[in-house]
């Protein structure tokens, strides 16, 4: 049995909670936030739109199925740190490769066990989302980590999507019969984005999030696809302008997560922080046209404001909402009337995560065909 190190979880608000260290020893500081899977730590760990945030794991017992290459979203694990109440001791599943707590480590990620995370979440959902801290192996005073947690950043107007965002483009083949063209901004995509897409004879060219218009042209694309991605989208003033010329030529667009948000301000919507964000593979969204219920995948702190009944005015003309969350109302989807172009909050392609959301890939290869 290891013998492992008091650590401690310092909110900025003062609230304490004393563990164990567990993965890396150190300190590290993000935004504390809570995701709400059963499954599919994986997915949530190599997922760029986490990058500079502390994920409190709501489900106790963790890794049990260990890690493995095929389920990694991106090249590297970006959460500042992680989470767990009760993390497992072996790796137990076919395609486990290593063990969590060792890529963790290796991967220089300062984590803590053994706290109540019940009791985390709940003080996180009534008080909101805030700045944390987890210390081990240093004998700091209390006073001295909340003094350190509350000198971090916030998330509040940081830019990051240049932190995650590729350097240099790349291209995944369409499967089968190519039946479009996509050019797709890197803001902090995940790998199974493009791959679905690919399986519906979409040949998908991935550009770095400062692509201009030019150079997307380039490969002259039936569509443009807005990655998800991390941080605050009012920082994302050039790429909303680049959104907006490509509205101008009528170039069909679709935006998932932070794409959403960037293409709501191309409407000349606001965002806004919410309160603590909707993160987890069980967020129920409405589709007001059809009346069905989707439980679905989501990971994002900021949200639209928009009118969320009747049909709204925009400088691209008509446009309405077309999903809404069934807990708190938060506009999930955009879709202009008049142009080729719509967008949804959460993950359709749910890794992990249910797949009721997968036919938006689909709709946004008939708005492409429809187009031409």
């Amino acid at each position: 049995m290891k013998n492992r190190k008091s650590a401690y979880l310092v909110l900025d608000d003062g609230r304490i909670f004393e563990g164990e260290a567990w993965a890396k020893e150190g300190e590290t500081f993000g935004e504390a936030v809570f995701a709400t899977g059963m499954t599919g730590y994986q997915e949530t760990l190599t997922d760029p739109s986490y990058f500079r945030q502390v994920v409190v794991m709501t489900a106790p017992h963790i890794g049990n199925t260990g890690m493995n290459t095929v389920d990694e979203e991106s090249r590297r694990i970006w959460v500042s740190g992680f989470v767990v109440r009760d993390p497992s001791r072996i790796s137990s599943n076919w395609r486990s490769e290593r063990d969590l707590e060792s890529e963790l480590t290796e991967s220089g990620v300062v984590g803590i066990s053994g706290i109540d995370t019940r009791a985390l979440t709940r003080h996180l959902r009534d008080c909101g989302a805030m700045r944390v801290g987890i210390f081990s192996g240093e004998g700091l005073s209390r006073e001295e980590m909340i003094r350190r947690v509350r000198k971090s950043p916030e998330m509040v107007g940081a830019n990051l999507v240049t932190e995650v965002s590729i350097d240099t483009k790349y291209l995944v083949p369409a499967v089968g019969v190519k039946k479009a063209t996509v050019a797709a901004l890197d803001l902090g995509i995940k790998g199974a984005t493009p791959r679905l897409m690919s399986e519906r004879g979409i040949e998908v060219h991935v550009f770095p999030f400062n692509a201009t218009f030019d150079e997307l042209s380039a490969v002259r694309p039936d569509g443009i696809f807005l990655s998800n991605g991390p941080g605050d989208p009012s920082t994302m003033q050039s790429t909303v302008e680049l959104v907006r010329e490509i509205l101008q030529r009528e170039i069909p667009v679709f935006g998932i997560c932070f794409g959403h948000q960037i293409f709501g301000r191309a409407l000349g919507f606001e965002t806004y922080k919410l309160r603590f964000g909707h993160r987890g593979i069980n967020q129920p969204v409405l589709d007001k046209a059809s009346g069905k219920v989707e439980i679905t995948a989501h990971n994002h702190g900021f949200a639209v404001r928009a009118p969320t009944e009747g049909i709204f005015d925009t400088v691209f003309g008509r446009g309405r909402v077309s999903h809404i969350n069934l807990n708190d109302q938060v506009v999930e989807g955009l879709e202009l009337l008049d142009r080729p172009g719509f967008s949804v909050q959460y993950h359709p392609e749910a890794a992990a995560g249910p797949h009721d959301a997968a036919y938006l890939f689909d709709r946004f290869l008939h708005l492409m065909e429809g187009q031409r």
